[in-house]
């Protein structure tokens, strides 16, 4: 096992990671701007190997970003697994990378946590 010591929202983090055979985003995109959930979207098409997977975690809560979330993953070449609905109280998703890794960037940030 490995364990890095580092800034979760920099590429730089992934370097010698990626691409992976499973992404986790949990915690993330409930907590970032809009934007940047589609900008740490974008980045895992390079963070995840082909055939991968991504577990990622949104709340339900109004406006429910959910089925954006999944457009978004579907526009960068993702096939949906498994994604709870809004009776489950939380969103949870799951997503199989369809193609080929991109080239991981350097020195990118993906996303900033919104201040509580």
């Amino acid at each position: 096992m490995q364990v890095v010591v580092g800034d979760a929202a920099v590429t730089d983090a992934y370097a010698d990671l990626a691409p992976a055979d499973l992404v986790l985003l949990c915690g993330v995109f409930g907590n970032v701007s809009d934007a940047d959930v589609r900008a740490t979207i974008g980045h895992s098409a390079a963070l995840c190997a082909s055939g991968g997977t991504v577990i990622w975690t949104r709340h339900r809560r109004e406006p429910d970003l959910v089925p954006t979330i999944c457009d978004w993953f579907a526009q960068e070449g993702f096939a949906p697994v498994a994604v709870g609905t809004p009776a489950d109280g939380v969103g949870v998703g799951v997503h199989r990378q369809l193609g080929c890794p991109r080239p991981l960037p350097s020195g990118v940030t993906m996303f900033h946590f919104l201040p509580r």
